[in-house]
This record gives structure tokens, C-alpha cells and sequence, in this order.
């Protein structure tokens, strides 16, 4: 849920010879249903090299946790019987032991098998145009094992992964990873409502702005206007991925506790962390909490959020942790 904004900073002056041997370049392509987009400072003749390996670095993202690939590694877990060990590739490992961790430490808000709930009300692969009135909460991390030496997984129970709350952040983090990898230090990677940044843009604009999306259906509009440091914002939102049943939006976003659409007057979570697979996923536990349990947990932990409260008045804001310190120079 972010855009582009031309910032009013100056930039800090690079020496002449930096400014010939490298340049403002841009990139994008398809992934997870979505585009990425990337700027970054480099020569011209290692560009190319470096956006195959950007969409290289999305594509594995795609290949191993998506549930709209039947090859996927999810997808293989998914449709493996209960009890049965599947092996599976460091990467979803991981992704899938951080998700764990974060669900305990949210009391369950962050919950990675809410799948059969997700398809139930239509955002799943299936693509039903009549979702239930009701659904079953989920299994519950509790019913997942992960093998001692991460290289495979289990189901105790029955149940569906997904994984949309935790794996384009870290996408965006493999991005970040290419580049750095690649000696670059200035750079914007987006991938949907994530994204991580690091350095300046080079020229007059100087710090990198973003445009926070104002919590308004089928439309863009800004919210504000950002200028992060170093590190990632993630936002989860009820205004984007949403469908309409008898005139009424279902958020994309759902309950663990209860299997249905998100209803509790949070519009938005925007998230900062260092990792963009931290602020992915703390941004929908945060989302899923609820005004006051999400801002309470916020205010508890010195995480930097800022919640976007819907009511009968409209849109307030309220922010936890250094979220305006790093996020707004403030």
C-alpha cells in the first residue's frame, strides 16, 4: 500500500567520480499474483545481470510458498496426508519456523493455517463467488512440526497453510539480499504493500519518500508522506483484497479465532523492522488483534506501528514505538 513521493530533502553531494560510474536505475516484473518494482544505484552494464537475479530471487519466493502453484512446496504440504513427513527446501523452512515463533509470540494472531479459511471465503486459489457465513477456526501452528534439522514438515491435523502474511516481506528481503550482494548500497525494493530501503536516491531528491495509501476502496489516495531510514515497512490493510457479499466488504485478512473476514475497526497497519518478513507478518497479527489488544501489544513491545482506526467520524491514526522517529524524521 505504498507509491512513490518525490521528497523534499536534499541530498547529501557524492563525488563526481561516483556519479559517472553508476546511475538511477529502475526495475520491475511479475510475481505472486502482484508486480515488484525496484530502483537502485548501479552502472548500466550490470543492470540486467542484476534484475535477472531480482526476479530469480521472487520466483524461488513463488516456486516454494505459493498456494496458486500445484508444484509448489506449500502446495506438496498441503495435499500430503496428516502424519506424513514432507521434505521441503531451506527457504519455506525458514519462513515457516519464523511464522511459528511469531504466532506464539502474538497469542495466535499471526496463524500460517488459516488456508482452508482463506479459500472458504473466496481469496484462495479456488475462487468461490458465494463464500459461507461461517467458517471453523484454524488448526493452529500447534498442529505443524517442523523436523529438528529444518528439512521437512508435518501436519498433525488437518489443515491448509498460507503463507500470504509472511512471504512477500520476505521476497522483498531476497531482493534486498541480491542487491546488497551486489555492492549496492542505495536502493528501493517493492513487492505489493512491502517493501525495504536503504541509502538515498541519488540527484535532488535526496531521501527515499514513500506515499502511504489512505485506507479508501478502489481508490489512491495519500495518506502521508514518509522518508524511512534504513530497513522495511509493511502494511496490512482492509481496503485492498477485499470482496463484496450482499453489499457488504469482506477483508482479505482473516480471524484465526473465529475463520472469518476481519471486521474490528482497524483499516490499516503499517509496520517498521529491519526484516520485511518481520513487518509483513507483524503488521497482520497486529491487524488481527484488534484496536485495542493490537496497539496494547504495540505500546508493550516498542514496536513501531502506525494504526489507521476506522469509525463513524472516519480515519484516525495512532502511533507506537519510534514509528514517527524513524519513519517520518520526527
Amino acid at each position: 500500500m505504498f507509491g512513490y513521493r518525490k521528497p523534499s530533502r536534499p541530498a547529501t553531494p557524492q563525488p563526481a567520480t561516483a556519479r559517472q560510474a553508476a546511475s538511477l536505475q529502475s526495475a520491475q516484473g511479475p510475481t505472486m499474483g502482484t508486480e515488484w518494482a525496484a530502483d537502485f544505484v548501479t552502472r548500466d552494464d550490470v543492470k540486467a545481470k542484476i534484475v535477472a537475479l531480482l526476479q530469480q530471487a521472487v520466483d524461488l519466493v513463488d516456486g516454494q510458498m505459493s498456494t496458486w502453484k500445484p508444484a509448489s512446496d506449500l502446495s506438496r504440504v498441503n495435499a500430503a496426508p496428516v502424519g506424513d513427513w514432507v521434505p521441503v527446501p531451506a527457504e519455506l523452512a525458514f519462513v515457516v519456523r519464523q511464522a511459528i515463533a511469531l504466532g506464539r509470540a502474538t497469542s495466535g494472531a499471526f496463524d500460517i493455517t488459516v488456508g482452508s479459511q482463506v479459500d472458504a471465503w473466496g481469496f484462495g486459489p479456488p475462487g468461490m463467488t458465494d463464500p459461507p457465513l461461517s467458517s471453523l477456526p484454524s488448526a493452529g501452528s500447534g498442529a505443524l512440526e517442523l523436523s529438528p534439522d529444518e528439512t521437512a514438515l508435518r501436519k498433525t491435523a488437518p489443515l491448509s497453510l498460507d503463507l500470504s502474511g509472511i512471504a512477500k516481506g520476505y521476497g522483498v528481503d531476497l531482493m534486498a539480499k541480491v542487491l546488497e550482494a551486489a555492492g549496492i548500497v542505495d536502493y528501493l525494493v517493492i513487492l505489493d504493500g512491502e517493501l525495504r530501503l536503504r541509502g538515498r536516491k541519488p540527484g535532488a531528491e535526496g531521501r527515499w519518500s514513500i506515499a502511504l495509501d489512505a485506507p479508501v476502496g478502489g481508490a489512491r489516495e495519500a495518506w502521508d508522506a514518509l522518508e524511512p531510514q534504513d530497513g522495511a515497512l509493511a502494511t496490512s490493510g482492509d481496503y485492498r483484497h477485499f470482496r463484496l457479499k450482499d453489499g457488504k466488504a469482506l477483508a482479505h485478512t482473516i480471524d484465526p479465532a473465529t475463520g472469518r473476514p476481519l471486521d474490528n475497526g482497524i483499516a490499516s497497519v503499517t509496520v517498521f523492522d529491519p526484516q520485511c518478513w518481520r513487518a509483513d507478518a507483524l503488521a497482520t497479527a497486529l491487524m488481527v488483534l484488534g484496536p485495542q489488544k493490537g496497539i496494547a501489544l504495540a505500546q508493550a513491545r516498542n514496536i513501531p506501528a502506525l494504526f489507521l482506526l476506522r469509525d463513524d467520524d472516519g480515519i484516525s491514526e495512532r502511533v507506537t514505538g519510534p514509528f514517527d522517529e524513524l519513519c517520518r524524521g520526527g
